[in-house]
């Protein structure tokens, strides 16, 4: 997927939250790569947060976050899991999106290399709601970077070619 330097670099404005009952701030090291990650590829951290598993908490937050003109893009990161607390899908839903099912497929391909068949306990998924991507990540440092490295860095630099999601993003609202 190459990179046309001649193109100008958009920068997007990126919310990122992380969903767990156990961690705080100090204890992030997910949402800290997330932000580090994205910084570096010259994108914008819009805001940044720590929930607990809780559906009503999750939608309301993304919600707020949806209807932040200065919010181009959502990063989750946990509660992507198998157990009863992991409820990030089942809030995605609630939001009315668009699922973008190829990221999940493509998450969990990517997963394989690293950690072979446990990925099949991921439920990361992709949706655009109301003009805003949110992109559910597993909560580990590993899911992150695969994420990153393996989808979002290319699908969020405008440059990408033959296509990415930036370019996407005047049109979302239509």
């Amino acid at each position: 997927m190459p990179i046309d330097e001649s193109l100008v670099f958009k920068p997007v404005r990126i919310a990122l939250l992380t969903i767990s009952d156990s961690r705080s701030a100090a204890e992030d090291r997910s949402g800290d790569k997330l932000e580090e990650l994205l910084s570096a590829a010259g994108h914008i951290l819009a805001a940044r947060a720590i929930i607990k598993d809780e559906t009503d908490l999750i939608v309301s937050r993304l919600h707020n976050w949806i209807d932040d003109p200065e919010v181009d893009a959502v990063i989750t990161t946990g509660g992507t899991g198998l157990t009863g607390r992991d409820v990030t899908p089942e809030a995605l839903h609630r939001l009315d999106g668009k699922d973008i099912p190829g990221f999940g497929e493509l998450f969990r391909w990517l997963s394989y290399q690293t950690i072979g068949t446990s990925t099949i306990q991921s439920r990361a998924c992709a949706i655009v709601a109301r003009g805003t991507y949110i992109f559910a990540l597993p909560g580990s440092t590993g899911a992150v970077s695969d994420a990153w490295e393996g989808i979002l860095a290319t699908q969020l630099d405008s440059r990408n070619k033959p296509c990415n999601f930036v370019e996407l993003m005047p049109r979302l609202m239509e």
